[in-house]
């Protein structure tokens, strides 16, 4: 199992940009999988300089409905006219951010691809191939994070809180060895974990992606209760962490100091080789 970051918020040399997005490349014995797209062109551009072909995707899956995650999908079409990409149903919904003066910005995704023949959409779990597995929204409220509150989703006219319906997790095993992706873990990484581990029986070796413990709205990380409370619970349960994207650098150092070697920081250019030692 090897994975490439195509796109996130830093990056490891000049030689490759970085935006306020996330997108992962894939490789496992039987598939090529991309996990988001990131904002628009930036994710195709770095994969060319890395020598990755896009083209050769077999299956591509969106994380949820947010423009720095599905904002490349268009961009994702006109490279690969095969990969069909999993999601959601909920994933077109209308999204929004609050800003500080109160208005509302959208941060969905292009509406017009919804009529696209590409997606397979899903309202709950979804098992892809005896390797791939995806998880819907979680049950519980573990460590609460109050940057969703300054998101939003309008129907019929009104904004209403973001119940993140569109959101979803994907488990890869290879070898014995188990990686949870996550995008932005809206519903909380604390909840994500303990769904996967109620239906697996075991928590992740490996878990990559954001956190959301830092609002790109405010520009403000979420309390340091909350950040202190999520790295006690994520030493507690034994797996190995890359994390990246919303999960901020401020966040991260302080996540770093209670679980040490098992708190790593993804940027874009990395390559990952997840592996459990036997």
């Amino acid at each position: 199992m090897r994975v490439t970051v195509l796109a996130e918020n830093n990056a490891i040399s000049d030689l490759y940009s970085a935006e306020h997005g996330l997108s992962l490349y894939i490789e496992t014995k039987k598939q090529n999988i991309l996990f988001d797209m990131g904002r628009g062109t930036l994710f195709a551009e770095n994969a060319r300089k890395m020598g990755i072909d896009l083209s050769a995707v077999e299956i591509a899956i969106l994380s949820h409905g947010h423009y720095d995650h599905g904002g490349g999908l268009e961009t994702f079409f006109s490279i690969n006219d095969e990969a069909k990409v999993f999601a959601q149903k909920e994933v077109f919904g209308q999204y929004f951010s609050e800003r500080e003066n109160s208005e509302k910005a959208y941060i969905g995704i292009q509406q017009d691809l919804a009529l696209s023949d590409r997606f397979i959409y899903a309202t709950a779990d979804q098992t892809i191939s005896e390797n791939l597995r995806l998880f819907a929204k979680p049950a519980g409220n573990r460590h609460l994070l109050s940057g969703n509150a300054s998101l939003f989703e309008e129907m019929d006219g009104t904004y209403i809180p973001d119940e993140f319906d569109h959101e979803q997790s994907l488990l890869l095993t290879e070898d014995g060895t188990s990686l949870l992706i996550v995008g932005c873990a809206h519903c909380g990484i604390a909840n994500i974990m303990e769904n996967v581990r109620a239906k697996t029986h075991m928590y992740p070796d490996f878990v990559l992606g954001g956190f959301h413990l830092f609002n790109p709205a405010t520009r403000r990380p979420e309390s340091q209760s909350v950040i202190q409370e999520t790295g006690q619970y994520l030493n507690r349960t034994g797996s190995t962490f890359y994390t990246c994207h919303c999960t901020g650098i401020s966040p991260y150092e302080d996540l770093k100091k209670i679980l040490g070697e098992k708190m790593n920081y993804a940027a874009t250019g990395c390559v990952l080789q997840p592996e459990k030692e036997i």
